[in-house]
């Protein structure tokens, strides 16, 4: 029997492979005689490079950018070929901003001069390491600048000077955006935004109103004021590219890689081609997947219902292991999956956190039980 562990990472406790270990090494101690297969994923947000270096080698590459409030920060790019694989979290992800004493919990204003700046480095970075195809993840941002800082890193100018740079509350006083230089070094490059999200930059459905409140942009006004400044940000770089799918990804990075030319495509589906997703799925008798929480934006292109619906292709079934479940069986069989088991459930949410790759070996050799041949 081969059992195919496709899991995401479980956000603040195990990365996507070391989660796949753990659940390879729990369901072994229940069937020993199973082949069991690893195959971390991701959807463009952190872990993005380390799980495509675990599946496709290449090169990674140490750097150092400017992090999204002007400290630099150590970031890595994976180079596979002619591709370099990046992640935009690594550069100006919500873990580099200060916080409230929760640890968690932005301090109030500081999004407002976050910068994507490090990102446009970071590209840069792999134009100069030769790639010809740059994959830019996106997701676990910390800004909202709508990508005016990657566009200045790459030369984009702007009138006043110097707004691009200084995060959003500097782009409500923009007055011109000249992207010739940042177009000009992209030259024969071809960019891919790869991101989950296909939210438009601005409005209701935007990288404001929607995500804003993760990074401290909290109450009616600060969304309103931050919302605006994209706005004027939009109103001079490019309007209509603001309401193309993805625009609002990662706080409108999307929006910066679309007006540079690069595309949008699914990060599951990015991740999944590179790994060869399918074929192992076809191969394997039953899907494992997972992540930290299984909730209702699990059900909107996340990582396990990307991979419950390559089983249901290869009518394979499909079960998820998660830190925790809140969605109910109904809405579970609508996506794909056959079942749901929570590590809360079983282990309790303190030994969850203290001990997470045991918990989740734990869970996974308790699971088998009910999925392995005997």
């Amino acid at each position: 029997m081969r059992i195919l562990m496709a899991p995401d990472k479980f956000a603040g406790t195990l990365t996507a492979v070391e989660a796949a270990q753990a659940m390879a090494e729990g369901w072994s101690r229940t069937a020993p005689d199973a082949e069991v297969v690893t195959a971390p994923m991701a959807d463009g947000g952190p872990g993005f490079v380390d799980v495509l270096h675990a599946s496709v080698g290449g090169q990674i590459l140490a750097v150092t950018v400017r992090g999204p409030i002007g400290v630099p920060v150590p970031a890595t790019l994976l180079v596979a070929g002619e591709t370099a694989y990046i992640e935009s979290a690594q550069a100006c992800g919500l873990a580099l901003l200060p916080t409230e004493d929760d640890g968690r919990t932005p301090l109030p204003g500081v999004s407002s001069r976050a910068s994507t700046y490090g990102v446009g480095e970071l590209i840069s970075a792999a134009i100069d390491a030769g790639a010809t195809r740059v994959v830019v993840g996106l997701g676990g941002s910390g800004t909202n600048d709508g990508g005016a800082g990657l566009l200045a890193a790459l030369g984009a100018t702007s009138e006043p000077a110097g707004v691009l740079a200084g995060g959003p509350e500097r782009l409500a006083d923009v007055r011109s955006v000249n992207l010739d230089a940042a177009r000009a070094r992209l030259a024969g490059v071809e960019l891919v935004a790869a991101s989950d999200v296909d939210n438009p930059l601005l409005g209701l459905r935007g990288a404001t109103n929607v995500f804003g409140e993760q990074k401290g942009i909290v109450g009616d006004e600060a969304k309103l004021a931050a919302d605006a400044a994209l706005t004027a940000f939009a109103d001079v770089a490019g309007r209509d590219v603001a309401n193309w799918k993805g625009a609002g990804a990662a706080g409108g990075l999307g929006y910066a890689l679309l007006l540079l030319g690069g595309r949008r495509e699914p990060g599951f589906t990015t991740v999944a081609q590179a790994v060869e997703l399918p074929d192992l799925v076809a191969a394997s008798d039953v899907i494992v997947t997972g992540e930290g929480k299984l909730d209702w934006q699990s059900m909107d292109g996340k990582v396990p219902v990307g991979v419950a619906e390559l089983a249901g292709a290869a009518m394979r079934p499909c079960i998820v292991l998660a830190g925790v479940v809140e969605v109910g069986n109904r809405e579970l069989r609508a996506n794909g999956i056959e079942a749901a088991y929570s590590l809360v459930d079983v282990v309790g949410e303190e030994e969850a956190f203290a001990r997470p790759a045991q918990s989740l070996a734990a869970l996974a050799e308790r699971v088998a039980k009910t999925w392995s041949r005997r």
